[in-house]
């Protein structure tokens, strides 16, 4: 194998002329990466119960909505929907928001963007998660809710939700671990990410493997820190009778 392999490269002075070394950069694309994603997350989550309930309420047009906003998000694309948030929707927004938007700073912009298209796109498969749990619950649970005097809302929040939750972690994990992955298509529109950070320094220094290897290990760092994590929410969580339950 006639490659070179150079590990000294990561702390070696960047030739921009920045005050920081190549493992500076991938450390900077670290930070961007688990930042939006938590983010993005925190978005997801939100969105993705609420339509979730809507889509298990006795009001076809709330489940409606919810059916709709699910069929959107799933069925195009992630990296159409980086390009339409970065480069569409400004455009379509009324023209006070559109130009605040493009007065913004470039990397608020790329943040902004990609923090609401991560957060949208996985909020759809949420959703289908949170819709998911409510229908696995036993119907006498919501009969009883509403028998205790319990509006319907506050049958979901007090009865329905809490445990409707903790059957679906497993599910959730996967989410949330996708999240992390996913957020690499935000490259596409300018975000420096581990990735993009990987592809620039391969630029400057044609080191190809120790890039990528950096990159894949960054990634499996993440991944095992989130899997730890909701392992241990999962046992704090488990409800005995349950998938998972003693």
């Amino acid at each position: 194998m006639s490659y070179h392999w150079n590990w000294g490269i990561l702390f070696s002075p960047v030739s921009t002329g920045e005050p920081t070394t190549y493992l500076g950069w991938l450390i900077s694309g670290f930070w961007v990466t688990i930042t939006v994603s938590l983010a993005a997350w925190v978005l997801a989550f939100i969105v993705g119960s609420f339509f979730g309930v809507l889509r298990t309420v006795p009001n076809r047009w709330a489940a409606g909505a919810g059916t709709v906003y699910v069929a959107v998000f799933r069925n195009i694309p992630l990296i159409v929907q980086f390009f339409i948030w970065y480069l569409v929707i400004p455009d379509l927004a009324p023209s006070s928001i559109g130009l605040w938007y493009k007065q913004l700073p470039p990397d608020a912009q790329f943040y902004s963007s990609s923090i609401i298209c991560l957060g949208l796109f996985t909020g759809a498969r949420v959703c289908e998660q949170v819709r998911s749990g409510i229908n696995t619950l036993p119907r006498g649970q919501r009969a009883a809710g509403l028998a205790m005097g319990f509006t319907q809302w506050q049958t979901y929040r007090y009865v329905l939700l809490p445990v409707a939750y903790r059957v679906i972690v497993p599910p959730l994990t996967s989410e949330f671990l996708n999240i992390f992955k996913n957020s690499a298509v935000a490259s596409t529109i300018g975000l420096l990410d581990l990735s993009a950070q990987a592809r620039q320094l391969v630029d400057y220094t044609a080191q190809t493997y120790e890039s990528f290897i950096s990159v894949t290990l960054a990634y499996v760092l993440i991944n095992l820190v989130v899997m730890a994590l909701m392992r241990w929410v999962e046992s704090r969580t488990r409800l005995p009778g349950y998938i998972g339950g003693k």
